[in-house]
């Protein structure tokens, strides 16, 4: 039974402002999300945009928005293929078992200058 949906766009132009900002990226990141954006080089700024609209739409999935969640307890990972997935840590986690969900469905896509997520909790 589906428990929650969630989309959301965001304009990569502000991650590049927040790349400069210093701490922003470490607030809002998980370590390992960093590392990965930064591994993808030409494309840094999608990535993190894409991450951030998943974090955004797992917010409104949960119908509760992102209040009293961590951004970076939210981890989106990849695969062997390039196939997304969410791993939720700390604050993430008990919102999602508030929730009731137990499966999270993720899909993201970019292009130039735009990157929009979709979530489903599925229970």
């Amino acid at each position: 039974m589906i428990v929650g949906i969630g989309v959301d766009i965001v304009h990569v132009d502000r991650l590049k402002r927040w790349v400069s900002v210093p701490g922003i990226i470490d607030r809002y990141f998980h370590p390992d999300e960093i590392l990965d954006a930064q591994n993808r080089k030409s494309s840094l700024y999608l990535s993190f945009a894409a991450r951030f609209a998943a974090k955004e739409a797992l917010g409104k999935a949960f119908g509760t928005g992102l209040k009293g969640i961590k951004l970076k307890d939210i981890q989106v990972v990849s695969n062997h293929n390039g196939k997304p997935d969410i791993v939720v840590h700390g604050t993430a986690k008990a919102a999602l078992e508030a929730s009731g969900a137990t499966n999270i469905f993720i899909s993201m896509t970019h292009e130039r200058d735009n990157a929009v997520a979709m979530i489903v909790l599925e229970k």
